[in-house]
């Protein structure tokens, strides 16, 4: 299982309390463990950026539907 895997999964164990406590907000993700909830995907992505830079994240609004193509990697110059 790949990085980005496991963050998934961390993600999935969460998901029915991410769901009752912060629908719509987006959460973050780092070595399989919740980092933080945010009102933006500008707000979690500045943290993750700041704190992990190219490392492996997770970012998911939380109560979306899969969406079945984004990028996976990107990066900020």
């Amino acid at each position: 299982m790949d990085k980005l895997d496991l963050e998934i999964a961390a993600f999935d164990r969460m998901r029915e309390v991410l769901e009752a406590e912060h629908h719509g907000e987006w959460a973050l993700f780092h070595d399989r463990a919740l980092v933080g909830i945010y009102p933006s995907l500008d707000d979690a992505a500045d943290e993750a950026l700041d704190r992990f830079g190219e490392d492996v994240f997770l970012i998911r609004q939380v109560g979306r539907e899969k969406i079945s193509h984004v990028p996976s990697v990107f990066r900020v110059n």
